[in-house]
Order: structure tokens, then sequence, then C-alpha cells
């Protein structure tokens, strides 16, 4: 059973994805595409954390999706072998203008994609 803590988690998640949703939603040349994969970074770091808290692991703060990826991999390894490419560089990096990056739509539609396959993979795991 799902308590009310990991539902909290997946509800967040799930606001990170609806974003991202509404700005595909717009035309190509509306679409905000480094904030898009901010909150697909986002989602997919609550929904692995979800994962995680479900399982009674240890949840570090951090914002590595390849770190907490190997951690659900140690649970349970359909976990094992998730390409996430530079997803994590969304989590921080990209919101400052240091680092100033706009990925194009390959990328966007990939992290997406990316996105609802970890939704749908820890979904059935909790």
């Amino acid at each position: 059973m799902i308590d009310e803590y990991i539902k909290q988690w997946l509800t967040k998640a799930d606001n990170d994805l609806k974003i991202v949703e509404h700005e595909l939603d717009l035309p190509e040349k509306e679409i905000v595409k480094d904030v898009v994969c901010f909150h697909c970074q986002q989602a997919v770091e609550k929904y692995l954390k979800a994962f995680l808290i479900y399982h009674k692991a240890e949840v570090e703060r951090t914002h590595d999706i390849e770190h907490l990826l190997d951690q659900c991999a140690l649970i349970d390894k359909d976990f094992v072998n998730i390409e996430v490419r530079e997803l994590s560089s969304f989590g921080v990096d990209i919101r400052y203008p240091d680092d100033f990056y706009v990925p194009d739509m390959e990328e966007v539609k990939f992290y997406y994609d990316l996105t609802k396959r970890v939704k749908g993979l820890v979904l059935t795991k909790l």
C-alpha cells in the first residue's frame, strides 16, 4: 500500500510532468525547452525518490539521476540500463546563465519520453 508521504512525492512529480505537457501543447517556437527539460529532471528525480522511499531506502539530497537510478537498481534490476543522457544537468547547471544551454526538440522529446517511462516503471513497482 502506498502511504500518504509517497503519494505526495508522486503528486509533486506529476505536477512537474503536467508543466511539461502544458508546454509541449504549445506551438514549437513558443516552447521553453530548457524549462521543459528542467521539469523532466525534477519529475524523474521525484519518481525515483518515491520508489526508494517506498522500499525504505535512504534517500540522499541529490539531483543526480544516475546515482538515484543506481540506488533503485540495487532494489530492482529493471532500473538497470535506463539511458538518461544529460538529464541531471538540467536539475542544477542549466538554471543559471553561466551554463546557458537550450536543448533542441529532439532532446526535449527524449527527456519527455524518458519521464513517462520512469513514471510507468515506478508505478508498476509500488
